[in-house]
């Protein structure tokens, strides 16, 4: 019985500690060069638009100047700027989304950085970078965060319908999407053969 109380008590430990390493991913800070995107609605004024954070951590919007971005989650940031906007127009609708920077190279048609807001799709972020090329290994997807690889089930992940969010993408993360082993070797085939070719076409020349 002892046994059976102290393994339940354990499962308890290991899923709360789940549910809080969720939540901490999905309420990330914005690092310099993220940013936000900022809609309002029913006003006259230019304001809208996208906005990034500086190399000091503060964002530059207009009427309200610098905003502190340091040590703060996206939420409290979002909080402030909609509320120091309500103090400046009444009855106005904001909206206040992140955009953090993640880079999608190896086999996909546009290689670059991006910027997503979180609710995307992972097969989205793919999309945004022209999709994967024919000779992409969509099992062997990985992720470069901190100079670590972390990998991914990405052919799952498109089945599944997954969100960034759902997979734990993080701010300044590298998709990497490698190509097929076969296909290094199909081109070293190719190269092997040319040569040949060549040194055949030589020796006919020579004699």
């Amino acid at each position: 019985m002892i046994t059976i109380r102290y393994f339940n008590i354990f499962k308890i430990i290991i899923i709360f500690f789940l549910v809080f390493t969720v939540k901490e991913l999905r309420c990330q800070q914005l690092n310099p060069g993220d940013g936000i995107r900022l809609t309002l609605y029913n006003i006259s004024d230019k304001v809208s638009g996208d906005y990034y954070v500086q190399a000091d951590g503060k964002i530059l919007l207009p009427y309200l100047g610098e905003v502190r971005t340091q040590n703060m989650d996206f939420k409290t940031i979002k909080n402030e700027i909609t509320s120091e906007f309500r103090s400046y127009y009444q009855n106005v609708d904001i909206s206040v989304q992140p955009l953090y920077k993640i880079s999608v190279l190896g086999e996909v048609k546009k290689p670059a950085l991006y910027y997503v807001t979180g609710v995307e799709k992972f097969s989205d972020v793919i999309a945004l970078a022209g999709g994967e090329t024919q000779d992409a290994d969509l099992n062997s997807v990985y992720l470069i965060r901190n100079n670590a690889k972390i990998a991914v089930d990405a052919r799952k992940i498109f089945k599944d319908g997954k969100s960034i969010d759902d997979v734990g993408l993080q701010s300044g993360d590298k998709i990497y999407v490698p190509r097929h082993w076969w296909v290094s070797v199909r081109n070293t085939s190719v190269l092997v053969s040319v040569g040949t070719l060549i040194v055949a076409v030589l020796s006919l020349r020579l004699h």
